[in-house]
């Protein structure tokens, strides 16, 4: 049996052995307190150049904010690129969450906008197609005046100042010379219409005579009510525009950005730059830095609610729909009430203006036709031959728009006091133990998580807040101002949604009609629901009615040129509207 030997080591190769093990161990130590980490960080979040940071912590390092007992991985020039970074990484956060609601607002203006011109399209080549038709003898000088009525009305909608009651007025005033001299006296134009202080007077007189009896008042009426709501809708989502616009570019002080670069970077001066911050810390930062931007919430939420209203106000009951396509029944009516009246309508104009066959008499004659450059009426919707009925699928497609548009707005009623929330939300915060709280790593946040806005950051432990910031001050003011005269000029605006609530068949009272929807007739209350969308956009201006006609004699028999046949067919192409109206609310809603 043979024992093991042991070879026996020289006093040189005990000390050359010794030797390795210290310096595998110094190399230990030198890789557990490298800053190799903390530098690939920085370079992979873009933080500045890699060379700025050390490649071994230092103990004696002058920092502002990210102060620690022990070693660190941070220079002052780091903590100013940390700082750089930690801003420009909040605010392309905020405006990353701020660009849905601004792509929410911008997509249905436009969408709206189109329909808007689209509507306003149809109704445009609906009209003219009755002049060419019906009324060819005047159809040719009159579609210029076609033109530049629908001309306004665009402009009115895309929100210039135009009147709608004077555009409406202006454009029965412009055809009343052409209706006297070709529909009422035909033949007389080559000797009286050659001059223009004829067409002067009739058009200064038009207004007083009304020749065309209570038509353009129930037509401008009509169109006050259903596009001022369309208008105003508009202009308030240019309101909202600029608030969103102001917050992603709100300002950060001084204060929020040392809590944000204590929150998010200084756990990287420790090596640490996998922890992630503790969600109460998260809350109180961004609390604090966003308590300008929280004191937007109320405001915003009334502001919400008034896009609601508009909307209802203008998309309810097909309302804009019906008023630009009744148009052309309005127009054929009040030229059937002059041909009716023609008589009558000579003799007062003889009077006032002088005989037919002579000069006119005691009337300055007025300056030049006033004009309005015309709009090309355009829009991504294809094109519809005028003389056929607009499809139901057409007719539907702004309550589409609205049911679309109110759903996405309910989820951001709310957006300026979540949005601390969203910030601190998914893979930028931990939920449960093990988290930075801005001194260390803990297992839970122990601070007290303060609420949204200015006067809640009075207890915030992490950030200091002074005052709101000027601009956004500015912006919220303006809001409520935009607010208040819209419900100031339409007092009965909230009114619009009560009446959306109470469904089709259902009165106020809680009865129901005796008539079913399903069947294609419309509520009980439906004519004063009608009434009452023309109220709320009156602007506060009194929209009785007076059907009486003005000439109160009955006239003689005449030719009319627009037989009662065209007149049933305006009335019965009218009801069916009407009819659809309640039916395509049943099938898409």
């Amino acid at each position: 049996m043979s024992r093991g030997t042991c070879p026996r080591v020289s006093s040189r190769e005990s000390l050359w052995i010794l030797s390795l093990v210290v310096l595998a161990v110094e190399v230990a130590v030198l890789e557990a307190y490298s800053c190799h980490e903390v530098r690939t960080a920085f370079q992979l979040r873009q933080v500045g150049p890699p060379h700025r940071v050390p490649e071994t912590p230092g103990t004696d390092v002058d920092l502002l904010v990210c102060k620690h007992q022990g070693p660190s991985c941070c220079t002052r020039k780091m903590e100013e690129s940390y700082q750089s970074a930690v801003r420009r990484e909040t605010l392309h956060n905020i405006q990353s969450y701020s660009y849905e609601l601004e792509h929410l607002i911008t997509s249905h203006a436009d969408a709206f906008q189109d329909m808007f011109q689209y509507l306003l399209s149809f109704s445009q080549g609906h009209l003219s197609s009755l002049l060419e038709g019906t009324y060819s003898s005047l159809s040719r000088q009159a579609l210029p005046q076609v033109n530049q009525l629908f001309s306004s009305l665009s402009l009115y909608l895309r929100g210039i100042n135009v009147s709608v009651e004077a555009t409406v007025h202006q454009y029965f005033n412009n055809i009343f010379p052409l209706v006297y001299t070709r529909l009422i006296n035909p033949g007389i134009e080559s000797s009286t219409m050659v001059g223009s202080e004829m067409g002067d007077c009739l058009r200064m007189i038009r207004q007083d005579v009304k020749p065309f009896g209570p038509h353009p008042a129930i037509m401008a009426e009509e169109l006050v009510g259903a596009l001022g709501a369309g208008r105003q809708l508009g202009l308030a989502l240019e309101e909202g525009l600029k608030v969103i616009n102001a917050t992603g570019h709100v300002v950060l002080t001084k204060e929020c950005v040392k809590g944000l670069l204590k929150m998010v970077y200084c756990s990287h001066c420790r090596g640490l730059t996998l922890i992630k911050p503790c969600v109460g810390y998260c809350l109180n930062v961004m609390r604090g830095c966003l308590a300008s931007v929280s004191e937007l919430d109320q405001t915003w939420r009334r502001y919400s609610s008034l896009l609601e209203q508009l909307t209802h106000a203008m998309a309810g009951h097909h309302s804009l729909e019906l008023a630009l396509l009744g148009v052309r029944g309005h127009v054929d009516e009040a030229l059937l009430y002059a041909q009716l009246h023609g008589p009558l309508i000579t003799a007062t104009v003889d009077k006032v203006c002088g005989l037919s066959t002579g000069e006119p008499t005691g009337l300055q004659p007025t300056g030049p036709e006033v004009t309005t450059p015309p709009v090309i009426l355009s829009s991504p919707f294809p094109s519809v031959a005028p003389s056929q009925p607009l499809s139901e699928h057409w007719l539907g497609q702004l309550a589409h728009l609205k049911r679309e548009f109110l759903m996405l707005l309910q989820r951001y009623k709310s957006f300026f006091a979540a949005l601390p929330e969203m910030l601190c939300e998914g893979d930028n915060v931990v939920d449960d133990s093990m988290c930075w709280s801005g001194d260390g790593v803990v297992e839970s946040y122990t601070g007290k998580v303060v609420g949204n806005g200015l006067y809640a950051q009075r207890q915030n432990p992490e950030v200091k807040v002074r005052t709101m910031d000027p601009t956004l001050t500015e912006v919220k003011e303006q809001l409520e101002h935009f607010v208040q005269e819209t419900h100031e000029r339409f007092p009965r605006l909230g009114e619009i949604e009560a009446w959306e609530e109470l469904g089709s068949g259902e009165t106020e009272e809680g009865s129901t009609a005796d008539c079913d929807d399903e069947d294609g007739c419309q509520a009980s209350g439906d004519g004063q629901e009608r009434y009452l969308h023309k109220e709320v956009f009156s602007e506060g201006k009194s929209t009785g009615r007076h059907p009486g006609h003005d000439i109160d004699s009955k006239p003689p028999s005449v030719k009319v040129i627009g037989s009662p046949s065209s007149a049933s067919w305006a009335t019965l192409w009218s009801l069916a509207l009407l009819f659809a109206g309640p039916c395509l609310q049943w099938i898409l809603f």
